[in-house]
């Protein structure tokens, strides 16, 4: 499934440089007897229905010329949405200040789950504000331990 994954991000690589935008993710996955095959995209303005439906018409053609999946499946092009996943070291520098949950692979400090202020990420370690009841408090989270990571939606 990965090499599905990389010859489609071979493939699309000219066509969001061309439109300005940024690949987010990739998924090839099986859903019941269906294979789908999602590309989330975004740029800094945000992405609209017509950019979805523009690079999943140029992507189909360079997928049927190539044709890398033996089966049918479905092409989805969107936008990753207000909660978008932070896969890139690219993605966490644009996400300080931001509020953020971060899943890790092993417990820190007890806890595998946290949710607060992205304060700094400098390539090794993320520092974030998480608060416990009333009061604030500074983790810091080794990059290597990170199992998934998202923006997160606060409603006040």
């Amino acid at each position: 499934m990965s090499k599905v994954t990389e010859v489609v991000e071979e493939l699309a690589a000219p066509i969001f440089q061309e439109l300005g935008l940024e690949l987010v993710d990739i998924e090839y996955v099986k859903e019941g007897k269906s294979w789908f095959l999602r590309v989330y995209i975004d740029k800094d303005t945000g992405v609209d229905i017509e950019d979805c439906g523009l690079v999943s018409e140029r992507l189909s053609e360079k997928l049927d010329e190539i044709d890398p999946i033996p089966h049918n499946y479905y092409l989805e092009v969107s936008s990753p949405g207000a909660e978008r996943p932070l896969k890139k070291e690219k993605d966490f520098e644009k996400a300080i200040g931001k509020n953020v949950v971060i899943k890790t692979y092993e417990p820190i400090n007890g806890e595998k789950s946290f949710e607060g202020t992205l304060l700094e990420f400098d390539g090794q370690h993320l520092k974030i504000e998480v608060k416990i009841k009333t009061r604030k408090k500074s983790v810091d989270i080794p990059y290597e331990k990170v199992a998934n990571a998202r923006l997160a939606v606060v409603f006040s």
